[in-house]
């Protein structure tokens, strides 16, 4: 029906369904053209770190290197290296949607089956010609010779779509999406939650929330009429992007919820209401503590093709072992932390360095401490694939050489706990999921003990 529809369109409606068609298509957390704002895709106010290499250099790997063994032992002085605590191999496992493909994997504990998980995920392609749907896939999932599987063929999570008339210019193509982009799945303190791109109400392309109990058969649980029940397009402090995405919600100590706007050049962060509106920008209440922490230990980018932004979800952490009988949780050793990401965007591919954050608990939420390192997930290997249009190749020898230079993208969604049972607050022994996608193509995750992710932590106070 969609289709019959567009073909009544106009002749200049068609081409524009075409340029959505491309468009759309690396419409994520990698789409490096969007006019966002500037100061992500420009060399940040971050100094004073001593830096020895370019991102390029650093996150290369000899042409005459290949398999993932050899790649780590070149490059374990510069990264933490991660291992499943379950795989057979100690590598990543692959997340299957049945026959579907998908990108930007979830994972949370199932509330009620145990040794089971729901996976959410973007459906990848469509056999519609020109197609201007998305959806995410769901189903119920369990381990399966070390893959994480669909116990039943996926289905769409019944998210609705949106409409907005802030698209212009050369995002005019944008108002003729229809679905959700990349969402997040993550539980609260008590309750699951989805956040998601679609058409806003303020700018071109916005951020929304709902109670993820709404689209899922979750069973029966109470309700207190404030957890967005509702799809609701979440507000932040101006400057708007024309495209805002990968926002994260957090909860204080007193359970309040803040959502987190910007990670770089500095933190933007609001209490939020439930209507989706919000307070004041807090970021300015912590900036000199935060400002002399990241000039201290965040990664620093190039001029061009090099950005640093947020992933991931947050969770709560306390820094002591839950088998320990003397750790209490308290506002010195309790803190949220979530992952971020360098992005460098070389010969037209993408390649991720995820990093860990800690921040405090309580009001106005200054930074604890950043990660020195960024993750490496045991498994990753080379670039395998073929330059995009674009690259400076000539022959197959170049493409070769493409293909050996790069290490395959990471591209870190999501994080979540891997017991049932287990919400928001965690310890430092306990086993995390961290969820991600692999070029665009493939759906992985990996459970680490999270402690192992904060051996390379660097103290804001030391």
């Amino acid at each position: 029906m969609l289709v019959r529809g567009l073909v009544r369109l106009l002749p200049i409606v068609g081409t524009l369904c075409i340029v959505a068609f491309v468009a759309l298509g690396f419409y994520d957390e990698r789409l490096a053209s969007l006019p966002i704002h500037p100061s992500r895709w420009t060399k940040n106010s971050f100094s004073g770190g001593k830096t020895t290499k370019s991102w390029q250099d650093a996150f290369s790997i000899s042409p005459s290197k290949g398999d993932s063994d050899t790649i780590e032992k070149e490059l374990a002085g510069e990264h933490r290296i991660i291992y499943s605590v379950s795989t057979a191999d100690k590598k990543y496992f692959s997340i299957q949607f049945g026959d579907e493909d998908a990108i930007n994997p979830n994972i949370i504990p199932h509330p009620i089956l145990d040794d089971t998980w729901i996976i959410v995920a973007q459906l990848q392609r469509s056999d519609v010609k020109n197609t201007i749907w998305f959806a995410e896939l769901v189903c119920d999932a369990v381990f399966k010779n070390d893959k994480l599987v669909c116990v039943k063929s996926p289905m769409i999570l019944p998210i609705a779509s949106t409409w907005g008339e802030n698209c212009a210019g050369d995002l005019d193509f944008f108002k003729h999406n229809i679905g959700p982009h990349d969402a997040r799945v993550f539980y609260g303190p008590g309750t699951p939650y989805t956040i998601y791109g679609s058409q806003s109400d303020f700018t071109c392309f916005g951020q929304w929330i709902q109670d993820f109990r709404m689209l899922v058969d979750w069973g029966y649980e109470g309700y207190s009429g404030l957890d967005y029940r509702q799809p609701t397009e979440l507000q932040r402090p101006l400057p708007w992007s024309q495209v805002e995405k990968n926002w994260f919600v957090f909860w204080d100590k007193k359970g309040q919820v803040f959502a987190h706007f910007d990670v770089a050049p500095k933190r933007v962060y609001a209490k939020l209401d439930y209507d989706g509106s919000i307070g004041p920008d807090l970021g300015p209440s912590a900036s000199i503590n935060d400002e002399a922490c990241m000039r201290r230990y965040m990664p620093k980018v190039a001029e061009k093709l090099e950005s640093v932004h947020q992933a991931t979800n947050s969770l709560s952490i306390t820094l002591c072992n839950r088998a320990d009988s003397s750790c209490r949780p308290n506002d010195s050793n309790t803190f949220i932390f979530t992952i971020f990401q360098h992005k460098s965007y070389y010969n037209y591919h993408s390649v991720y360095e995820p990093y860990i954050m800690l921040f405090k608990q309580t009001e106005p939420f200054e930074l604890y401490a950043i990660s020195t390192k960024p993750m490496w997930i045991h498994g990753r290997d080379k670039f395998k694939g073929r330059p995009r249009p674009g690259s400076v190749v000539v022959t197959e020898l170049d493409v070769e050489k493409e293909q050996r230079s790069q290490t395959e993208m990471f591209y870190v969604t999501s994080m979540s706990w891997k017991r049932h049972g287990q919400k928001y607050h965690g310890y430092r022994d306990d086993v995390l999921f961290i969820a991600f996608g692999i070029e665009d193509s493939r759906t992985a995750g990996i459970d680490v003990v999270v402690g192992d992710l904060l051996l390379d932590i660097g103290l804001c106070s030391a």
